[in-house]
């Protein structure tokens, strides 16, 4: 699978812009704060329908614009679709795949996968649940595209129940008991059957990547302790131990409904949704011990990698080569990660890369290095000022033919 071709319109810094690309490594090279991420980033939210960055889509739109457009054409053995989306800076988005508008933008997932690497990755390891939840979602949107709709219609539920729960425990002051509770119950059984099909199909993925980000932590750092993850249910137990899938989610939305019964009053005390996937987590461990917390920052570092090294993985195992893109992240790690992400990545089908310094990069990554800069001339804006080839070291020419 490979990005043919790229078009971006109001994207962030980028007022427009088009790259050809190939089956092959491209570096984008430029100072902090001249455009390179946006580029990878826009690429990321074809995939995914989200920025790495931030959690709205309000600041994707280039600064005086109502909407951001991104047309992104991707081959993946022999077929060709083009994804166009455009980006609202509020109200709804719109996409099309081949010129055709779909109904939901949630449509084109799956057209593109994708394994970002970036400098925000250590937070996957030193930060809150939501950020691991995050990357679990992540891959099940692009494992299994018609997940997403359980998500999408999950937050909605929860976003209702939550808002009939801040006002609860003053309306049944007021007499207005049988109504909260009847209306509670509506958003209860709601809430339990899609948080089961999100719950259900994280596990799957979560089972699918355990052994995967074992296995590449030991190669990253084969002296550290065993790495290991599991998820964790805010239901328990129980919800752990289910091998997840399609043929779960009844016994997990029962266990779900369960515990919604069991915390009404305490939810309707504190005003919050106290249980279902939005409370979920991904446990890291190495060894015996939580790795937030626990682990060095080396070891967090190489805990993070092997999360994205197993993830390429998993999507190489489903039968797609995803798009690797890596964004400065090279800047980030130490001489021996760098060269074991720069061996890893040796032999995907096309690679993205950015670096403020082309020396962060390995010598052995070469291919198509594209220089970035910005124009002053009115609002600052990114713009493309050099591109070249850029040949691997003799040495290793010369082992290639061996």
């Amino acid at each position: 699978m490979f990005v043919r071709d790229l078009t971006l319109r109001d994207y962030r810094s980028w007022p427009s812009a088009e790259f050809t690309l190939a089956p092959e490594t491209t570096i984008f090279v430029g100072r902090n704060g001249f455009g390179k991420t946006n580029l990878l980033e826009s690429l990321f939210y074809v995939a995914t329908l989200r920025s790495h960055r931030v959690s709205s889509d309000a600041p994707l739109v280039r600064s005086g614009a109502d909407v951001a457009k991104v047309s992104a054409t991707v081959e993946n053995d022999g077929r060709e679709l083009t994804v166009d989306l455009a980006i609202a800076a509020s109200g709804s988005n719109k996409a099309a795949i081949n010129t055709r508008p779909v109904r939901r933008t949630r449509e084109v997932l799956g057209i593109l996968r994708t394994v970002l690497f970036a400098p925000e990755d250590l937070a996957l390891v030193r930060g809150d649940p939501s950020e691991r939840r995050r990357f679990v979602d992540e891959l099940v949107a692009q494992i299994r595209p018609m997940a997403a709709g359980a998500k999408a219609d999950y937050d909605r539920v929860l976003r209702q129940r939550s808002a009939l729960l801040k006002t609860a425990g003053a309306a049944m002051r007021r007499g207005e008991t049988d109504s909260v509770i009847s209306t509670l119950d509506v958003w209860d059984s709601q809430l339990a059957e899609f948080g089961a099909q999100v719950t259900a199909s994280r596990i799957a993925i979560v089972r699918h990547l355990a052994p995967l980000v074992t296995a590449a932590y030991g190669s990253i750092a084969p002296h550290s302790r065993p790495a290991t993850i599991a998820y964790r249910s805010a239901a328990g137990a129980d919800v752990d131990a289910s091998p997840g899938g399609d043929d779960a989610v009844d016994e997990i939305r029962d266990i779900l409904a369960a515990r919604l019964v069991e915390l009404r009053d305490k939810e309707i005390e504190r005003g919050v949704s106290l249980v279902g996937p939005h409370r979920d987590d991904l446990e890291l461990v190495l060894g015996d011990e939580p790795a937030k917390g626990f682990a060095s920052h080396g070891e967090s570092w190489s805990f993070a990698l092997a999360l994205r090294l197993a993830s390429v993985d998993l999507l190489r195992a489903d039968g797609v080569d995803p798009v690797i893109m890596l964004d400065d992240v090279f800047a980030e790690l130490d001489v021996r990660r760098r060269e074991k992400l720069a061996e890893f990545t040796e032999g995907s089908e096309q690679l993205l890369v950015t670096a403020a310094v082309a020396d962060d990069i390995p010598t052995r990554v070469s291919g198509r290095r594209i220089s970035i800069g910005v124009s002053d001339d009115g609002p600052r804006s990114s713009l493309v000022v050099g591109d070249e080839k850029i040949s691997p070291p003799l040495e290793q020419e010369g082992e290639a033919h061996e």
